[in-house]
């Protein structure tokens, strides 16, 4: 009997253009995996001949969620090139911004993008608010938002929706399906963090805004500092700062790290997110700079799911190829020669299941050919997966402390054995691990900030291009969503050449020209699906990763002139 073919598209939550399409079986299990990325990204053209000083300002435009992220990706990667070393007062802040981003960004993720992959919003309707209030106690000692009256009015809140027929931000989803495995109580308690999550993210965001000027798109990075001077020396503007931060801090102790511990408990038993990973070689960077010379997360790469062994990068076996990508360039190239020049080849047309388990005619990626815009990055002919699984196990595999307390905790917690960090599980467990290891020794930053303060107060280096060198110059580091790096090369004063590899690279990346699939591909790949009309499993594999797409299509003309033209028929396919 031959394999049918699902269509899951649009799958993010809120942004992005990622497209998933699976072969199945007679018994429902995933024997092929396609990611498509289907916009185009093109910043990487547009800042050439650009003055490379405006290149963080304008590669942060790559991504309305992590716009620090390539912000300050664009300016350290010119700082690299121009052998350029900002003030210690600069690279502190730099840091305190990035820790903002990630407890802001792993508490949207967990809660609004990917939460509800976990958390069945319907069965809340059914708990007992007493039983419900009691069960928070179980993995935290001060729980958040559920004392019996919170829970009362989030259980109301919600009914009225559904008394109207409607779940408003909750609709369209798969509620009742077999896979979910939080209890009617468990599901009120997440519901109401969901909630709470609206507003404490708000306070998160104000941390980046505090030294960043606003935020998203911060503006207080150049290349040789930072700006914010002023807010540095402004002793009710740290104030504030700290106040804020031990707001979040406490939410993601008490409400999301208690979350996580539930679900880890309430799914250990559960094939669809216990599976091995299908790519089990992981790569991370060092990140999150405490003091003048510590960093909370270590550099290097596991193979084959080993953990007796840390491997060094080798930036120089780093390559980008596009064999199945809309490019005209297949062949692996260092991303200093990277190329982006486009060449989209279209769509085929095939019978897939729709959303109501019936064949119907569609347009389906070409498997042979060319199918997304997403390069396939490689590290010595090896697929990756980056993210915080990949900085959490590079850490806890080093021997780093701070991580090894955490992790441990965790899996002593949960009753989960190692080997399910290597997991879907795992991975959305991760995020939750990376973001606690923050807030428990992230103000070490704030604290060596004060303290250099006092007797120095620095907080941008002078510096001359010379248009008569060229330079080059990268940026490698770990951001909320994995390893990232940009690549610049300088000539006649301006960018001559530039690359940017972000994590959904490494990770959505399609086959190379081996048939090597990257990770999200392989992770789909064994993969039972209970229900083909609704792929609850698929959905909540690929989010785990966290999915950026958005940094989809930024090209333009000042002149006017038409580019390129591709038309999309928006009747194509069917989504489930």
């Amino acid at each position: 009997m031959a394999n049918k073919r699902i269509i899951v598209d649009p799958i993010t939550r809120i942004e992005g253009h990622l497209r998933i399409e699976v072969e199945i079986d007679e018994n429902n299990v995933i024997k092929n995996a396609f990611a498509s990325s289907t916009l185009w990204r093109g910043l990487e053209t547009i800042v050439k001949n650009r003055d490379p000083r405006d290149a963080g300002f304008l590669m942060q435009r790559i991504c309305g969620v992590c716009t620090f992220s390539h912000y300050r990706a664009g300016i350290e990667a010119v700082e690299d090139a121009l052998k350029i070393t900002p003030p210690l007062n600069a690279k502190l802040t730099r840091s305190l911004m990035n820790q903002a981003l990630f407890m802001h960004d792993h508490l949207v993720h967990f809660y609004h993008l990917h939460g509800l992959d976990w958390v069945d919003i319907t069965s809340a309707l059914k708990a007992d608010v007493a039983k419900a209030s009691k069960e928070a106690f179980k993995y935290t000692k001060y729980p958040i938002a559920t004392g019996e009256n919170d829970l009362l009015k989030v259980k109301d809140r919600v009914k009225e929706f559904a008394d109207r027929g409607e779940l408003g931000p909750f609709a369209n989803a798969y509620w009742g399906h077999e896979t979910f495995r939080l209890t009617p109580e468990q599901n009120l308690i997440a519901l109401s963090h969901y909630l709470k999550a609206l507003e404490v993210q708000r306070t998160a965001a104000q941390l980046m805004a505090m030294f960043g000027g606003k935020q998203p798109h911060p503006q207080s990075l150049t290349v040789g500092g930072v700006t914010c001077v002023m807010d540095l020396l402004d002793p009710s503007r740290m104030s504030e700062y700290l106040t804020k931060y031990k707001e979040v801090a406490n939410f993601i102790e008490h409400a999301y790290y208690a979350d996580i511990l539930m679900a880890g408990k309430a799914y250990a038993s559960e094939p669809s997110v216990t599976a091995k990973a299908g790519t089990m070689n992981f790569m991370s960077h060092k990140e999150m700079q405490l003091n003048r010379s510590e960093f909370l997360f270590d550099t290097g790469i596991i193979l084959n799911g080993d953990l007796s062994k840390v491997h060094p990068i080798n930036e120089d076996l780093i390559t980008e190829e596009a064999t199945h990508s809309w490019y005209k360039d297949d062949e692996p190239l260092h991303p200093y020669d990277g190329k982006t020049n486009p060449n989209y080849t279209g769509m085929s047309e095939a019978m897939t299941i729709g959303a109501e388990g019936k064949e119907v005619h569609s347009k389906v990626i070409d498997e042979k050919g060319k199918y997304s815009w997403i390069k396939s990055p490689r590290y010595d002919g090896k697929a990756m997966e980056v993210g915080p699984l990949a900085s959490v196990l590079v850490s806890y595999a080093s021997g780093n402390k701070r991580i090894v307390k955490i992790v441990d905790g965790f899996l002593e917690e949960t009753g989960l054995p190692t080997q399910a960090l290597f997991t879907t599980l795992g991975r959305t467990a991760a995020r939750a691990l990376q973001v606690k290891a923050i807030i428990e020794n992230g103000l070490e930053t704030f604290d060596a900030l004060i303290e250099n303060l006092k007797v120095d107060q620095e907080t941008y280096t002078t510096y001359k291009i010379d248009k008569e060198k060229e330079y080059k110059g990268r940026f490698i580091g770990d951001v909320p969503r994995g390893m990232l790096s940009h690549w610049i090369r300088i000539k006649n004063g301006v960018v001559e050449n530039y690359q940017a590899v972000v994590p959904s690279t490494w990770n959505a990346g399609p086959e190379d020209s081996t048939g090597l699939k990257g990770p999200y591909e392989s992770n789909l790949i064994g993969l039972k699906v209970k229900d083909i009309t609704q792929p609850l499993e698929i959905i909540r594999v690929i989010h785990s990763f966290d999915p950026c797409i958005a940094c989809a299509v930024h090209v333009m003309d000042t002149k006017g002139n038409e580019l390129g033209s591709y038309k999309v028929d928006p009747t194509y396919g069917t989504s489930c």
